[in-house]
């Protein structure tokens, strides 16, 4: 869990943060040398971020952790989560793995797309409870 002394902010700013994220995996360069699984990991923090917008909203702890099937289980004691939204636990493997080499294998264009349609439901979603 958050050290007893950590001020989470508010809910707005780590929205704010989560859009950033879903920003740069949105608008991908077009030149050689780009991977997508930069773009991938801009999709895993941005759902990673909307989660913590909804337990700062919600004033429910959270641990420091990546792993979104942690926080989305931790997330499902407090509020109902669809099938839809449990599906970006698959987005946690993006978090570390495709940061350093030797990485995952390359991601695919469809990947990709399935990462970035996940994301933007899950900001939609944490936008939807926090207005």
């Amino acid at each position: 869990m958050l050290p007893q002394n950590f001020n989470p902010g508010s809910p707005e700013e780590w929205l704010a943060r989560s859009k950033s994220n879903l920003v740069r995996a949105r608008n991908i360069p077009d030149e050689p040398g780009f991977l997508l699984e930069d773009a991938c990991f801009d999709a895993q923090q941005s759902v990673e971020k909307a989660l913590k917008a909804i337990f700062v909203h919600l004033k429910v702890p959270f641990p420091f952790t990546h792993n979104l099937g942690t926080l989305l289980n931790l997330l499902s004691e407090s509020i109902s989560i669809s099938e839809d939204i449990k599906q970006a636990a698959r987005l946690t493997e993006y978090a570390v793995e495709t940061r350093y080499p030797p990485s995952i294998e390359k991601v695919s264009q469809e990947e990709y797309q399935e990462a970035l349609d996940i994301a933007e439901r899950v900001f939609s979603w944490a936008m939807t409870i926090i207005s």
